[in-house]
């Protein structure tokens, strides 16, 4: 016959097994996922808020728009806004971050309207057609010359 075992040193063993491993929470279909570290916490806030700062820049955006390299500066803007829009919902999903996903999906929507807004109406997509270059301007026509007084 065995010897009769010693449960509480093979207890003892298996916590001391399971103290070593890093903590992790069960997901759904048996899997499991490592806890969210607070630095990619923080990052996927800072795509977020960075994200949702340059959206409300694209809705107060103080320079004209209609043409030329201001027009430019706005469409990367709005691209910048889109990419930063792009990684916060990744890192949001990531980390299941619902808040910072719904906002960062907000902003991905948002910006590529206000880009849209600016893209079609040059590409010939709009009742209104515009151009991507400013009309120039007419060189300054020379003075004419003084009307002169009557001679005799």
């Amino acid at each position: 016959m065995t010897e009769p075992r010693n449960w509480d040193k093979e207890l003892a063993d298996v916590d001391r097994a399971i103290a070593k491993q890093p903590a992790s929470t069960p997901a759904p279909g048996g899997r499991t996922v490592p806890p969210a570290h607070r630095r990619f916490v923080a990052l996927t806030w800072f795509w977020t808020s960075l994200a949702v700062v340059l959206a409300v820049a694209l809705a107060v955006w103080p320079y004209d728009k209609n043409c030329g390299i201001r027009l430019i500066f706005f469409l990367g803007a709005g691209g910048i806004a889109l990419m930063a829009g792009v990684l916060g919902a990744l890192a949001a999903w990531a980390n299941r971050r619902g808040l910072a996903h719904v906002l960062s999906l907000l902003v991905i929507v948002w910006a590529g309207v206000m880009v849209l807004r600016e893209i079609l109406p040059r590409a010939g997509y709009a009742k209104e057609s515009r151009g991507w270059t400013c009309p120039q301007t007419p060189p300054p026509a020379a003075p004419a010359p003084a009307p002169q007084p009557p001679t005799q």
